[in-house]
């Protein structure tokens, strides 16, 4: 049985899903990573091969099988095959606790899992501190970690929330992602000027009017700020 139909099998075993968004890491035991890339290299290699392409005789594709192999396991949809970050909590607990909003710029590349094509783009992930404070960089971590596998925008703002929320323990948290997408770009209509957002509201982002033209100040002024540097 190969690798992958043993991992599925473990899956499916436990009622998991291994659709191109999700995290199959608790499944994975140690040394199946590079069982995995073992397992694709010819896979790829027909690909090319099927494009009529000398993997053979050409030196620019001699080894393109296993790159892309290793690409898409380690580097393209890592955060499929990876677990979360951890990420380290402080309490937000003392007399002079810190209660107002936190907002946090954070780059993303993505694959739309359509066609396959690079997502890149920006996400500002806003939040109400609650009794946990997680380390800055952890909020961009844990965004380029759900970014990192096959997903669409859509999915990809409400997978960042979910894990916002549960790494604070805050209601109140707000995406915003701005990108732009290779299947527009690079096929169908070529609209290289195409850009997408979407916007995902939790709790008194949502409810709060106040709280949202908050947000939304922050997201324009951080975006002032990274245009002029």
């Amino acid at each position: 049985m190969s690798k992958s139909d043993q991992i599925k099998q473990r899956i499916k075993a436990d009622g998991g899903k291994f659709w191109a968004g999700s995290n199959i890491s608790k499944y994975l035991e140690d040394g199946d990573k590079e069982a995995l890339i073992e397992e694709l290299t010819p896979k790829f290699e027909a690909v090319l091969e099927g494009l009529v392409i000398d993997i053979e005789n050409d030196p620019n594709s001699q080894d393109t099988g296993r790159r892309l192999a290793k690409m898409y396991i380690k580097e393209l949809m890592a955060g499929r095959y990876e677990a979360m970050p951890n990420a380290t909590a402080f309490p937000n607990v003392t007399e002079d606790r810190y209660e107002g909003m936190l907002v946090v710029r954070s780059e993303l590349k993505s694959v739309c899992s359509h066609h396959h094509q690079p997502v890149s783009g920006v996400a500002y992930i806003g939040i109400i501190a609650a009794d946990t404070l997680i380390g800055l960089s952890k909020y961009t971590r844990i965004a380029q970690w759900c970014a990192r596998r096959g997903t669409l925008q859509e999915e990809l703002c409400n997978d960042i929330a979910k894990e916002i929320m549960s790494a604070t323990g805050s209601k109140d948290v707000g995406v915003y992602i701005q990108a732009t997408h290779g299947c527009c770009e690079n096929r169908g209509i070529m609209a290289t000027s195409s850009l997408t957002q979407t916007t995902v509201l939790k709790g008194n982002f949502k409810a709060e009017a106040k709280v949202q033209q908050e947000f939304m100040d922050n997201i324009k002024l951080q975006h002032s700020f990274a245009g002029s540097k």
